[in-house]
């Protein structure tokens, strides 16, 4: 069994740790918000694949209570990207292996800047889950988790999906880690940036609205253009299907009701959006690659007015703006 150290212990990585742990792997979770919650009640996961609740749960405040682990598995908000090198650390040893669950594009460079990018590995998960009460952690859909390595090492790749297999984490391993990152890429910037452009829904609303959805499947069908020129400039084989995707990925959000995206959650708290990781840095390799993407530059544009606005970085009009003029 494996040690593991949950750095950003939120929705998304308690929800897999706890899984990693119920399976027996000796896991340390790293947490802010729950951390008084789990340390009294331990931790449950309310699931429909099954309800179970960890009890006598090791979690830290600080990854240096955490210790030295033979993986840590990152799944900080990508607004703290910056911030992960120095959290990770006290958690390294000469064998550690670091997995990036987050949300984005050019996390494990990051995170290579810092450590051995041998080490570095990416895990997109495509699930529908959203934290309850402190010590609740609520799976409402899906689960699976795409896995790659920076270095596209199949022997490492291997290492982590035998990890999570070990706890009946659905996984696969993509062609490439960049792919894998398209891939994800393809449902967050429409679904995460129209929850917010559209002032604050969920995906029902979307998919409902014949305009809304319209844009939705633009700025999909634009990802994907943008995906498949980015692993061609890479010199990779590896595209992704257009229509596979568009119909898989509509298919999946008609079922999962209205849910709320993280960003939107985000958004409605106050919260800095994960705008720069998810619409920005995308917005960037399409100038970049030359590929004409209006919907998801103006899905930018819009997402990145809206954050510094719920922030009071930017003053919104009020009823005595216009009673003055």
């Amino acid at each position: 069994m494996a040690s593991i150290v949950i750095i950003g212990a939120g929705a998304v990585g308690s929800y897999y740790g706890a899984l990693l742990a119920r399976a027996g792997h000796a896991v340390r979770f790293v947490m802010r918000r729950d951390l008084d919650s789990v340390l009294r009640g331990g931790l449950r996961i309310e699931s429909p694949k099954g309800d179970f609740r960890l009890q006598n749960v090791a979690a830290f405040a600080t990854p240096e209570e955490a210790g030295v682990a033979d993986w840590v598995i990152c799944s900080l908000k990508a607004t703290a990207i910056t911030a992960a090198a120095a959290l990770i650390r006290p958690c390294v040893g000469p064998n550690t292996r670091i997995v990036a669950l987050m949300n984005g594009v050019g996390v494990e460079q990051v995170l290579a800047e810092a450590f051995e990018p041998r080490k570095v590995f990416g895990a997109m998960a495509f699930v529908c889950i959203n934290r309850g009460e402190p010590g609740i952690v609520r799976h409402l859909d899906y689960g699976r988790v795409t896995l790659g390595h920076l270095e596209d090492d199949s022997a490492e790749t291997a290492l982590l999906k035998e990890l999570f297999d070990s706890a009946e984490i659905e996984c696969s391993v993509a062609p490439n880690l960049r792919y894998a990152r398209w891939e994800k890429l393809c449902w967050n910037v429409p679904f995460n940036g129209l929850s917010v452009a559209a002032g604050g829904v969920g995906t029902q609303t979307i998919m409902q609205d014949p305009g809304l959805r319209a844009m939705a499947e633009a700025a999909m069908r634009e990802v994907i253009d943008i995906a498949n020129a980015d692993l061609e400039r890479a010199a990779s084989e590896a595209r992704l299907d257009e229509s596979d995707i568009v119909r898989r990925l509509f298919a999946q959000t008609d079922t999962m009701g209205d849910y709320r995206t993280s960003m939107v959650i985000d958004y409605v708290m106050g919260r800095p959006l994960e705008v720069e990781a998810i619409l920005g840095n995308t917005h960037k390799r399409a100038t970049e690659l030359n590929v004409d993407a209006p919907t998801v530059r103006n899905l930018y544009a819009l997402v990145k007015v809206a954050d510094r606005q719920r922030r009071g970085i930017l003053q919104r009009l009020t009823i005595a703006d216009i009673e003055t003029e």
